[in-house]
């Protein structure tokens, strides 16, 4: 395993993207940060206190996918609050960005929630290969890949440290 990004570099990256989110919206009014469980979600959670330290509060809620992807057979449950993304400028946190399934579902969950003003998506790491036709709108930073290689985003919440490592 070889490091890509480590705690402080993965600090500077969600604090650039925060400063980015603010500028992007001239602001965060109607703004809400939705993470991506797992990872997603703590990063999330982050970059809401960043952008808290730059601008304000801004909403922050997390979101499992799972029941919304297309290779799954569980049915959605409600697990949002239609009115928490009604009318709102979503912006979706994922730790990588991959085939772009993740994101897909992402937006079918919020869709069923509500109907967001705009969606944007942020996500620390964009390692390329799309299945779909999904892009990052704030990246913390782009690591081309072969297929064969994973990325492994891993968050002190979680795994003791923040760290990218790659193999």
């Amino acid at each position: 395993m070889k490091v890509i990004m480590n705690a402080a570099e993965m600090s500077r990256a969600l604090t650039r993207i925060a400063f980015e989110i603010v500028e992007h919206y001239k602001g965060i009014e109607d703004v809400v940060i939705v993470g991506i469980e797992t990872r997603g979600k703590y990063l999330g959670q982050r970059l809401a206190e960043k952008i808290e330290t730059i601008e304000g509060p801004v909403p922050f809620l997390a979101l499992d996918t799972r029941p919304y992807r297309d290779d799954s057979d569980n049915k959605p449950e409600k697990i949002l609050v239609d009115e928490q993304l009604q009318d709102k400028r979503v912006v979706l946190v994922d730790d990588v960005l991959y085939t772009g399934r993740t994101v897909r579902a992402a937006m079918d969950a919020c869709l069923v929630h509500g109907r967001p003003a705009s969606t944007t998506l942020a996500a620390l790491v964009d390692r390329g290969h799309r299945e779909l036709p999904i892009r990052a709108d704030f990246i913390g930073k782009n690591i081309p890949t072969s297929a064969s290689e994973h990325v492994k985003v891993q968050v002190a919440e979680l795994d003791d440290q923040d760290a990218v490592l790659i193999s």
